[in-house]
């Protein structure tokens, strides 16, 4: 089962990563844009950022490491359950997470 810690290792290989905070819990930023946070409200979870698109498709898949609740309804951000994810699976979200929210320049820099 990964943890928050696992989630910072797999995002601090990426370039411009720093660990911050975010609404008073821990975070991981690009460049000061958020791309990951662990919420500590009462349903838990990882909040990564995502296309709409990747959340309906995640949300609609059936799996129950993937959820949402009303406050984030319409927004670009998928709950993930850390002890329903699989450490392959956690890895590419937080890429992609990374990769919606990271500068043109740092992505292009990274994918040379």
């Amino acid at each position: 089962m990964p943890t928050w810690d696992d989630v910072v290792e797999m995002a601090m290989a990426l370039p411009e990563v720093e660990v911050s905070t975010s609404y008073g819990t821990p975070a991981l930023k690009v460049k000061g844009k958020g791309f990951a946070r662990l919420r500590t409200e009462a349903e838990g979870g990882l909040v990564l950022m995502c296309e709409m698109s990747e959340k309906e498709a995640l949300l609609a898949s059936g799996d129950p490491a993937f959820y949402t609740t009303p406050h984030y309804d319409g927004y670009g951000s998928i709950l993930v359950d850390l002890e329903k994810v699989g450490r392959a699976q956690l890895g590419e979200l937080v890429e992609d997470a990374w990769r919606h929210r990271a500068p043109a320049r740092v992505r292009a820099a990274y994918d040379t």
